[in-house]
């Protein structure tokens, strides 16, 4: 999934930290999402959500349609404003590649999205029909999943899918180091190849 460039969503700043918009970005989607509530019922119905995620993603209608359902959990139809800015700050945290922070982070909402039948439990299949959003390759959801089922009823509770969000932050933190000590290696390279042909200069 991308963000398209250029749109609304292009401008907005995710801190890397606790993954949350500053007061001027909320501000600024409060204003976005006035905007499209064409109906003025503070809500936004599904036709207008499907322009809008159209518009700023490369979503496609199906992966579009399951998004607004997760975010409609009482099914009446139409998503409120706390659903809507759940729904940017999952779309920049992809875009910025935080997806685990996110979920570390916001792990009871998330928790809450994922388990569509509130049953305070999450099936794989509810997993799975997200993975695009959080960025998870399907055979390595499943290895996960199967980790984390502590009770072996092939369904995680708040409990493990903590766990999980754990895992998930560990993972991303390694990463970025392992990022950080390559950038760091390749500009001590870079260094050393400029002083030795200082030096070859000089003699």
């Amino acid at each position: 999934m991308k963000v398209k460039q250029g749109t609304f969503l292009w401008y907005l700043y995710l801190d890397k930290i606790y993954c949350l918009l500053s007061v001027r970005n909320v501000k600024a989607v409060s204003e976005y999402f006035h905007i499209l509530d064409v109906h003025k019922q503070h809500t936004l119905n599904d036709v207008v959500f499907y322009h809008f995620l159209h518009h700023v993603t490369d979503l496609n209608k199906n992966q579009i349609m399951i998004v607004f359902d997760m975010l409609d959990w009482d099914a009446t139809g139409e998503i409120g404003f706390d659903e809507f800015y759940m729904l940017i700050c999952v779309l920049l945290s992809h875009e910025n590649h935080l997806e685990e922070r996110f979920i570390y982070r916001h792990s009871r909402p998330v928790f809450e999205l994922l388990d569509r039948d509130g049953e305070l439990k999450v099936r794989l299949r509810q997993f799975e029909a997200f993975q695009f959003l959080f960025n998870f390759r399907k055979q390595e959801m499943k290895q996960i999943f199967k980790n984390f089922d502590v009770t072996g009823d092939e369904r995680l509770n708040y409990k493990e899918f903590k766990l999980f969000t754990i895992f998930c932050l560990d993972k991303h933190q390694e990463r970025e180091k392992l990022e950080r000590n390559k950038h760091l290696l390749m500009k001590q390279k870079t260094l050393f190849a400029r002083w030795r042909e200082e030096h070859r200069t000089k003699k």
